[in-house]
């Protein structure tokens, strides 16, 4: 009779310890085919179980193939069922993640385009949401369109026509898990290997990696104070499409005017290609009301993509795409390809939360926090930096830009700011294709930090960086 431990003080149950403890012995070759098992009453009594515990671990064993019963004579180890195992060369441990949990405990993160967390309408999206589940159609709760509910569709056409100026049916609107699965969406549509793409500089790390994945190049253009200077559009080029962020350029905040946007549908129709809008935090404009969308001027030119992660939460996995009518049908087939569609519990909470004019109360609510926000992060920067520090791009959004006077910032400068001054900033160099230009700029991003945490934040980024700097009285 072979022994098997088993714990009655464990979470697993006492069935699948037996059937666990008897698969591992008979792969690793511990019982050996043809080798006859105990009889399930005789095994139950050694083990102290019930016999029904020990029947349930047999018939698993004899569903899979470990066992089988020969009538009238017992269960046998089944022939084939020993797999050598290979020594183990990588061990796991919960070691790093404790230390780099306790590294960052204490660090203050301006990190970028993340809201304030702790400020999600919970509350009033939860009510939303028990409301859908309870009264919604039994039928949303099955497969639904790779392009979106139609509620939701319909919802954010009238939405952003009201406040974005956006043009569209609901039939160009995609649905997508956020905009890094929209942009993927465009980067699989348009663009194959070699294919050139025209894009802002600086720009994400994360749209450069998304756009060059298909095997294509990056075509940069310098971005200044007013957005993508499209006086450097290239001649006798055929992009696979231009990308920009002209409501809110990343990261160095400009605002495109007229003049450059007119200029760049006028090239994007002499090479005939697409322009891929990004309009990823415009909803909080703090002087005026959200710039119109570039979309608005050329709906059959001009691909739009939007998130609520900014808004509301990245948690939410929400955003889209609007396509003009030739790209929807591959877009939707490519979609369904993807994750066959979008959540639609999330979707229908989203469509009533904004036809009920929830997202706009918070909107507005946010804009009143955020640019609160911004106006200290300033205050502090003048405070502890004086004239060796200029903000710019600070008109929209969740972060500003520091310049800084005779400093650089090095990936070494900034681990060391991490590690040592528990403060971790964002250099836009870090975002640069072609690098040397803005090696003097940092992205402070201020959504989701408290008035006292930027205070703190900004004396130790001064601490950091200038040491015997005597701060200037506010």
């Amino acid at each position: 009779m072979f022994w098997i431990p088993i714990d009655r003080s464990l979470e697993i149950p006492l069935t699948r310890q037996v059937y666990e403890q008897i698969r591992r012995r008979i792969l690793h070759a511990e019982l050996a085919a043809g080798e006859c098992l105990p009889p399930t009453r005789q095994l139950a009594t050694h083990l102290g179980t019930s016999r029904n515990i020990i029947v349930e671990a047999y018939e698993q064993l004899l569903a899979e193939g470990y066992i089988e019963a020969r009538q009238g004579s017992g269960t046998y180890v089944a022939e084939g069922a020993c797999l050598a195992q290979r020594e183990q060369t990588v061990s796991f441990t919960t070691y790093e993640a404790e230390q780099e949990q306790q590294d960052t405990a204490d660090l203050i993160d301006f990190r970028s385009g993340l809201p304030a967390l702790d400020m999600f309408p919970r509350q009033m999206w939860g009510q939303t949401a028990k409301q859908v589940c309870m009264e919604t159609s039994n039928s949303i709760f099955g497969y639904g369109h790779p392009e979106g509910t139609n509620h939701l569709r319909h919802t954010l056409c009238r939405y952003l026509k009201r406040t974005r100026g956006v043009e569209c049916h609901p039939d160009q609107l995609v649905i997508t898990a956020g905009a890094t699965q929209a942009l993927s969406l465009v980067a699989h549509l348009l663009l194959s290997q070699g294919d050139e793409v025209i894009i802002e500089d600086p720009i994400t790390q994360e749209i450069q990696t998304i756009f060059s994945s298909p095997g294509s190049v990056l075509y940069p253009i310098a971005v200044d104070e007013l957005g993508m200077r499209t006086d450097l559009l290239p001649l006798h080029k055929t992009p696979g499409f231009i990308f920009v962020t002209p409501s809110h350029q990343f990261p160095l905040g400009g605002v495109l005017p007229i003049q450059r946007r007119i200029e760049l549908i006028q090239y994007a129709r002499a090479v005939d290609c697409f322009i891929v809008e990004d309009d990823y935090d415009s909803e909080f404009r703090y002087q005026g009301a959200p710039i119109n969308s570039l979309q608005g001027l050329d709906p059959d030119r001009v691909i739009y993509i939007g998130t609520f992660s900014k808004i509301l939460s990245p948690a939410l996995r929400l955003g889209y795409l609007i396509l003009p009518p030739a790209l929807t049908k591959r877009c939707k087939d490519l979609k369904w390809f993807t994750d066959l569609h979008t959540p639609s519990i999330e979707q229908l909470t989203l469509a009533h939360f904004i036809d009920e004019r929830y997202l706009e109360r918070h909107i507005r609510k946010m804009k009143k926090v955020y640019k609160t926000r911004r106006d200290y992060v300033k205050l502090c920067l003048i405070e502890q930096f004086g004239t060796l520090v200029n903000v710019s791009g600070d008109s929209t959004g969740l972060h500003l830009i520091a310049e800084f006077s005779n400093i650089t910032f090095s990936n070494e400068k900034v681990n060391e700011l991490m590690k040592e001054h528990k403060v971790k900033i964002y250099p836009v160099e870090l975002h640069t294709i072609e690098k040397g230009r803005h090696r003097n700029k940092v992205i402070l991003g201020y959504g989701n930090l408290t008035m006292e945490e930027i205070e703190e934040g900004v004396r130790r980024l001064k601490q950091a960086l200038i040491p015997g700097l005597t701060s200037c009285n506010r």
